[in-house]
Protein backbone atom coordinates (compact mmCIF):
# COMPACT_ATOMS: atom_id res chain seq x y z
CA UNK A 1 0.00 0.00 0.00
CA UNK A 2 2.85 2.18 0.80
CA UNK A 3 4.62 1.73 -2.45
CA UNK A 4 1.31 2.58 -4.11
CA UNK A 5 0.85 5.60 -2.50
CA UNK A 6 4.59 6.46 -3.03
CA UNK A 7 4.35 6.36 -6.89
CA UNK A 8 0.90 7.35 -7.49
CA UNK A 9 1.60 10.96 -8.19
CA UNK A 10 3.64 9.43 -11.34
CA UNK A 11 0.64 7.25 -11.99
CA UNK A 12 -1.48 10.21 -12.41
CA UNK A 13 1.06 11.94 -14.60
CA UNK A 14 1.40 9.44 -16.60
CA UNK A 15 -2.49 8.62 -16.88
CA UNK A 16 -3.01 12.55 -17.38
CA UNK A 17 -0.50 12.31 -20.32
CA UNK A 18 -2.10 9.02 -21.99
CA UNK A 19 -5.14 11.06 -22.19
CA UNK A 20 -4.04 14.05 -23.95
CA UNK A 21 -2.24 11.73 -26.13
CA UNK A 22 -5.26 9.65 -27.22
CA UNK A 23 -7.84 13.04 -27.01
CA UNK A 24 -7.59 13.81 -30.51
CA UNK A 25 -8.49 9.61 -31.51
CA UNK A 26 -11.15 9.94 -28.93
CA UNK A 27 -12.42 13.27 -30.88
CA UNK A 28 -12.01 12.25 -34.36
CA UNK A 29 -14.50 9.01 -33.15
CA UNK A 30 -17.06 11.53 -31.96
CA UNK A 31 -17.29 13.63 -34.81
CA UNK A 32 -17.61 10.36 -37.23
CA UNK A 33 -20.24 9.61 -34.82
CA UNK A 34 -22.48 12.75 -34.88
CA UNK A 35 -25.08 13.74 -36.70
CA UNK A 36 -25.72 16.86 -39.13
CA UNK A 37 -27.52 18.89 -36.57
CA UNK A 38 -24.87 18.91 -33.93
CA UNK A 39 -22.38 21.08 -34.06
CA UNK A 40 -18.42 19.26 -34.17
CA UNK A 41 -16.63 22.06 -32.91
CA UNK A 42 -18.51 23.48 -30.18
CA UNK A 43 -16.73 24.87 -26.56
CA UNK A 44 -16.37 22.99 -24.16
CA UNK A 45 -15.91 19.49 -26.59
CA UNK A 46 -19.20 16.98 -26.63
CA UNK A 47 -17.66 13.55 -26.34
CA UNK A 48 -20.56 11.95 -26.65
CA UNK A 49 -22.49 12.47 -29.14
CA UNK A 50 -26.24 13.60 -28.47
CA UNK A 51 -27.01 12.07 -32.20
CA UNK A 52 -25.93 8.72 -32.67
CA UNK A 53 -25.53 8.08 -36.03
CA UNK A 54 -23.10 5.34 -38.67
CA UNK A 55 -24.46 7.72 -41.63
CA UNK A 56 -21.48 9.32 -42.08
CA UNK A 57 -19.42 5.68 -42.47
CA UNK A 58 -22.19 4.74 -44.81
CA UNK A 59 -21.71 7.82 -46.61
CA UNK A 60 -17.82 7.78 -47.04
CA UNK A 61 -18.17 3.92 -48.31
CA UNK A 62 -20.50 4.91 -50.74
CA UNK A 63 -19.29 8.65 -52.52
CA UNK A 64 -15.73 7.39 -52.86
CA UNK A 65 -13.66 4.33 -54.18
CA UNK A 66 -12.66 3.68 -50.74
CA UNK A 67 -12.18 0.12 -51.39
CA UNK A 68 -10.37 0.73 -54.59
CA UNK A 69 -7.75 3.04 -52.26
CA UNK A 70 -7.74 0.69 -49.22
CA UNK A 71 -6.47 -2.38 -52.16
CA UNK A 72 -3.78 0.45 -53.41
CA UNK A 73 -2.59 0.89 -49.73
CA UNK A 74 -2.85 -2.91 -49.26
CA UNK A 75 -0.30 -3.06 -52.29
CA UNK A 76 2.30 -0.29 -51.53
CA UNK A 77 2.36 -1.04 -47.95
CA UNK A 78 2.85 -5.07 -48.32
CA UNK A 79 5.15 -4.00 -50.59
CA UNK A 80 7.30 -2.07 -48.82
CA UNK A 81 7.11 -4.38 -46.05
CA UNK A 82 8.44 -7.36 -47.86
CA UNK A 83 11.18 -5.31 -49.16
CA UNK A 84 12.34 -3.83 -46.43
CA UNK A 85 12.35 -7.57 -44.51
CA UNK A 86 14.25 -8.72 -47.04
CA UNK A 87 16.87 -6.09 -48.01
CA UNK A 88 17.27 -4.97 -44.61
CA UNK A 89 18.15 -8.44 -43.08
CA UNK A 90 20.30 -9.12 -46.15
CA UNK A 91 22.42 -5.60 -45.14
CA UNK A 92 21.91 -6.43 -41.46
CA UNK A 93 23.80 -9.94 -41.79
CA UNK A 94 27.27 -9.09 -43.32
CA UNK A 95 27.71 -5.95 -41.47
CA UNK A 96 26.97 -8.50 -38.08
CA UNK A 97 28.72 -11.74 -38.59
CA UNK A 98 31.43 -10.75 -41.75
CA UNK A 99 34.39 -9.26 -41.37
CA UNK A 100 35.34 -6.99 -44.42
CA UNK A 101 37.33 -3.70 -45.31
CA UNK A 102 35.64 -0.64 -44.32
CA UNK A 103 32.77 -2.43 -42.32
CA UNK A 104 32.79 0.17 -39.62
CA UNK A 105 32.81 3.27 -42.01
CA UNK A 106 29.82 1.63 -43.96
CA UNK A 107 27.80 0.66 -40.88
CA UNK A 108 28.36 4.77 -39.66
CA UNK A 109 27.85 6.01 -43.30
CA UNK A 110 24.45 3.95 -43.05
CA UNK A 111 23.57 5.22 -39.94
CA UNK A 112 24.13 8.97 -41.28
CA UNK A 113 21.48 8.67 -43.89
CA UNK A 114 18.88 8.45 -40.22
CA UNK A 115 19.61 12.45 -40.10
CA UNK A 116 18.70 12.93 -43.50
CA UNK A 117 15.13 13.94 -43.50
CA UNK A 118 12.99 12.68 -47.05
CA UNK A 119 12.05 16.00 -47.66
CA UNK A 120 15.76 16.89 -48.24
CA UNK A 121 16.01 14.54 -50.77
CA UNK A 122 12.57 14.58 -52.50
CA UNK A 123 13.37 16.17 -55.03
CA UNK A 124 16.39 14.12 -56.64
CA UNK A 125 14.37 11.11 -56.14
CA UNK A 126 11.53 12.18 -57.99
CA UNK A 127 13.52 13.22 -61.09
CA UNK A 128 15.05 9.96 -60.47
CA UNK A 129 11.67 8.15 -60.63
CA UNK A 130 10.32 10.63 -63.86
CA UNK A 131 13.55 9.13 -65.41
CA UNK A 132 13.13 5.71 -64.65
CA UNK A 133 9.34 6.15 -65.63
CA UNK A 134 8.11 4.72 -62.51
CA UNK A 135 4.74 6.87 -62.36
CA UNK A 136 1.12 5.71 -62.79
CA UNK A 137 0.89 8.25 -65.87
CA UNK A 138 3.07 5.18 -67.65
CA UNK A 139 0.98 2.25 -65.86
CA UNK A 140 -0.38 1.08 -62.54
CA UNK A 141 2.70 -1.32 -62.22
CA UNK A 142 4.94 1.42 -62.65
CA UNK A 143 3.11 3.92 -60.52
CA UNK A 144 3.47 1.38 -57.88
CA UNK A 145 7.06 0.75 -58.19
CA UNK A 146 7.36 4.12 -58.32
CA UNK A 147 5.99 4.13 -54.66
CA UNK A 148 7.39 1.21 -53.08
CA UNK A 149 11.20 1.92 -54.07
CA UNK A 150 12.37 5.01 -52.46
CA UNK A 151 11.24 3.29 -49.17
CA UNK A 152 12.51 -0.34 -49.88
CA UNK A 153 15.23 -0.16 -47.49
CA UNK A 154 16.09 2.25 -44.78
CA UNK A 155 18.87 2.98 -42.20
CA UNK A 156 16.91 2.06 -39.16
CA UNK A 157 15.76 -2.15 -40.77
CA UNK A 158 19.42 -2.55 -41.46
CA UNK A 159 20.59 -1.26 -37.56
CA UNK A 160 17.72 -3.09 -36.39
CA UNK A 161 18.82 -6.38 -38.16
CA UNK A 162 22.77 -6.10 -37.39
CA UNK A 163 21.82 -5.67 -33.72
CA UNK A 164 19.37 -8.85 -34.23
CA UNK A 165 21.89 -10.91 -35.75
CA UNK A 166 24.81 -9.28 -33.27
CA UNK A 167 22.69 -11.03 -30.57
CA UNK A 168 22.81 -14.87 -32.11
CA UNK A 169 25.63 -16.63 -30.54
CA UNK A 170 28.44 -17.61 -32.97
CA UNK A 171 28.53 -21.33 -31.95
CA UNK A 172 25.17 -21.32 -33.60
CA UNK A 173 26.79 -20.44 -37.18
CA UNK A 174 30.07 -22.92 -36.16
CA UNK A 175 27.33 -25.88 -35.55
CA UNK A 176 25.74 -25.22 -38.56
CA UNK A 177 28.87 -25.10 -40.56
CA UNK A 178 29.90 -28.48 -39.09
CA UNK A 179 26.56 -29.99 -40.17
CA UNK A 180 27.48 -28.83 -43.92
CA UNK A 181 25.81 -25.94 -44.07
CA UNK A 182 26.82 -23.04 -46.32
CA UNK A 183 26.32 -19.43 -45.46
CA UNK A 184 23.42 -18.83 -47.42
CA UNK A 185 21.58 -22.03 -45.39
CA UNK A 186 22.77 -20.39 -42.41
CA UNK A 187 21.76 -17.11 -42.89
CA UNK A 188 18.01 -18.31 -44.20
CA UNK A 189 17.41 -21.88 -42.28
CA UNK A 190 19.47 -20.99 -39.03
CA UNK A 191 19.46 -17.03 -38.21
CA UNK A 192 16.56 -15.64 -39.65
CA UNK A 193 13.76 -18.02 -37.49
CA UNK A 194 16.35 -16.75 -34.81
CA UNK A 195 15.55 -12.97 -35.28
CA UNK A 196 11.95 -13.21 -35.92
CA UNK A 197 11.03 -11.21 -33.39
CA UNK A 198 13.25 -7.56 -34.39
CA UNK A 199 11.43 -8.77 -37.95
CA UNK A 200 8.39 -8.14 -36.44
CA UNK A 201 9.38 -4.93 -34.96
CA UNK A 202 11.10 -3.97 -38.49
CA UNK A 203 7.18 -5.06 -40.20
CA UNK A 204 5.04 -3.02 -38.01
CA UNK A 205 7.37 0.40 -38.25
CA UNK A 206 7.53 -0.14 -42.04
CA UNK A 207 4.13 -1.14 -42.30
CA UNK A 208 2.42 1.60 -40.16
CA UNK A 209 4.89 4.47 -41.97
CA UNK A 210 3.80 3.38 -45.38
CA UNK A 211 0.44 3.13 -45.03
CA UNK A 212 0.27 6.68 -43.36
CA UNK A 213 2.76 8.50 -46.12
CA UNK A 214 0.60 11.03 -47.53
CA UNK A 215 3.60 13.34 -48.84
CA UNK A 216 4.96 10.78 -51.55
CA UNK A 217 2.25 9.74 -52.58
CA UNK A 218 0.44 12.98 -53.32
CA UNK A 219 3.09 14.05 -55.55
CA UNK A 220 3.62 11.25 -57.71
CA UNK A 221 0.26 10.06 -58.24
CA UNK A 222 -1.53 11.52 -61.28
CA UNK A 223 -4.53 9.20 -61.21
CA UNK A 224 -7.47 8.95 -58.83
CA UNK A 225 -7.52 5.16 -59.22
CA UNK A 226 -4.16 4.68 -58.08
CA UNK A 227 -4.22 7.13 -54.67
CA UNK A 228 -3.88 5.68 -51.29
CA UNK A 229 -6.22 5.97 -48.08
CA UNK A 230 -4.46 9.23 -46.85
CA UNK A 231 -4.60 11.07 -50.18
CA UNK A 232 -8.02 9.49 -51.04
CA UNK A 233 -8.82 10.67 -46.89
CA UNK A 234 -7.36 14.14 -48.17
CA UNK A 235 -9.73 14.47 -51.18
CA UNK A 236 -12.83 13.89 -49.03
CA UNK A 237 -12.03 17.71 -48.56
CA UNK A 238 -12.16 19.09 -51.63
CA UNK A 239 -15.55 16.77 -52.38
CA UNK A 240 -17.26 17.48 -49.27
CA UNK A 241 -16.45 21.20 -49.15
CA UNK A 242 -14.90 20.29 -45.50
CA UNK A 243 -17.73 17.60 -44.25
CA UNK A 244 -15.17 16.71 -41.15
CA UNK A 245 -17.79 14.42 -40.25
CA UNK A 246 -16.90 12.16 -43.39
CA UNK A 247 -12.94 13.16 -43.17
CA UNK A 248 -13.28 12.07 -39.28
CA UNK A 249 -15.67 8.53 -40.59
CA UNK A 250 -12.87 8.18 -43.61
CA UNK A 251 -9.87 8.68 -41.14
CA UNK A 252 -10.86 6.02 -38.62
CA UNK A 253 -11.51 3.20 -41.39
CA UNK A 254 -8.34 4.62 -42.62
CA UNK A 255 -6.55 3.63 -38.85
CA UNK A 256 -8.43 0.20 -38.14
CA UNK A 257 -5.67 -1.89 -40.79
CA UNK A 258 -3.00 -0.35 -38.34
CA UNK A 259 -4.42 -1.38 -35.28
CA UNK A 260 -5.18 -4.75 -36.29
CA UNK A 261 -1.65 -5.36 -38.06
CA UNK A 262 -0.13 -3.91 -34.58
CA UNK A 263 -2.51 -6.77 -32.59
CA UNK A 264 -1.66 -9.43 -34.59
CA UNK A 265 1.95 -8.55 -34.38
CA UNK A 266 2.20 -7.34 -30.89
CA UNK A 267 3.56 -10.50 -29.19
CA UNK A 268 6.55 -10.26 -30.78
CA UNK A 269 6.83 -6.20 -30.13
CA UNK A 270 8.61 -5.88 -26.62
CA UNK A 271 10.95 -8.85 -27.20
CA UNK A 272 12.21 -7.53 -30.54
CA UNK A 273 12.00 -3.88 -29.55
CA UNK A 274 15.00 -5.54 -26.56
CA UNK A 275 16.41 -7.75 -28.69
CA UNK A 276 18.11 -4.47 -30.94
CA UNK A 277 18.74 -2.54 -28.07
CA UNK A 278 21.24 -5.04 -25.59
CA UNK A 279 23.85 -4.96 -28.21
CA UNK A 280 26.12 -2.71 -30.17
Amino acid sequence: MKKFLKNMPVHIILIFISLLSVFPFIWLISTSLKGNSENIFAYPPSIIPTEFTWANYAGVWQKVDFIGYFINSMIVAGGTVLLNLILSAMAGYPLARMEFKGKKFTFFAILATIMIPFQAIMLPVYLITLKLHLVDSVNNLAGFVGLIMPFAVSAFGIFLMRQAFLGIPKEMEEAAIVDGCNVWQIFTKVLIPMVKPSLAVLAIFTFIGSWGEFLWPSIVLTKESMYTLPVGVNNLQGMFSSNWRFIAAGSILATIPIIIFFLFMQKYFISGENEGAVKG
